[in-house]
């Protein structure tokens, strides 16, 4: 079986490269940026004819099996690749497996958009196109979902819980940090979380997270 992912690291393609690097799978990967036209050749978007990275393609016996959009790359290398035996980073139990899912279509739909505008306009523009009143309203309207965030943590802690959906680092935590880590230019609004902020540091000090941010 081979295991192909289409991206980059500094990307939504760092949550399959960081899931599959947590795991200690082997796979290739197809260097693809998002700028330059790459993602708009015909043979890219015969894979993904949404023309985004990240995709996958997974060579089984059975066939290849082809997965875009970031969190179901993630989750369906957790789900596939991983073992349901409670050290991987792998959904060990129904819970787990709900937990993972829950809060990955949660950071998308409540988080991502104001944490990428946080990002942009705090620091990835160049600075004389970068607007602050929109990391403004961005910043203000994510104290609802880090509130919501910050209370399932502090939950987890009493229950003796350290991370999202366990007591040990799980694909959640993986696609819910790779959102969470767009809104670290904002911190004095992160250090009103103080249990995101701690869950935050925690994650993406992981080797495999800066491995795969890194790689191109």
């Amino acid at each position: 079986m081979t295991l192909k992912i289409y991206g980059i690291g500094p990307s939504r393609a760092a949550r399959p490269i960081w899931t599959a690097l947590e795991l200690g799978l082997p796979f290739e990967l197809i260097a693809t940026p998002y700028a330059g036209g790459a993602t708009r050749k015909p043979e890219f978007l015969a894979i993904n004819p949404n023309g985004h990275i990240p995709a996958l393609i997974d060579e089984r016996p059975d066939g290849a099996v082809t997965v875009w959009e970031s969190m179901a790359c993630a989750l369906y290398i957790a789900r596939v690749h991983g073992k349901a035996d409670g050290q991987s980073i792998a959904p060990a139990t129904p819970r787990e497996e709900a937990e993972a899912l829950r809060w990955s279509f949660w950071a998308v739909t409540e988080l991502e958009k104001d944490a990428l505008t946080v990002l942009m306009h705090r620091m990835a523009l160049p600075e004389d196109q970068r607007k602050p009143e929109l990391a403004d309203q961005a910043e203000s309207r994510l104290k609802v979902p880090l509130a919501v965030l910050d209370q399932q943590l502090k939950a987890q802690q009493d229950r003796g819980e350290a991370y999202l959906a366990a007591k040990r680092f799980t694909v959640a935590d993986v696609c819910v940090a790779s959102v969470a880590s767009w809104g670290r230019p904002a911190a004095a609004l992160l250090a009103q979380y103080p249990a995101v902020s701690v869950w935050l540091k925690q994650c993406l000090d992981r080797p495999a997270h800066a491995q795969a941010r890194s790689m191109k």
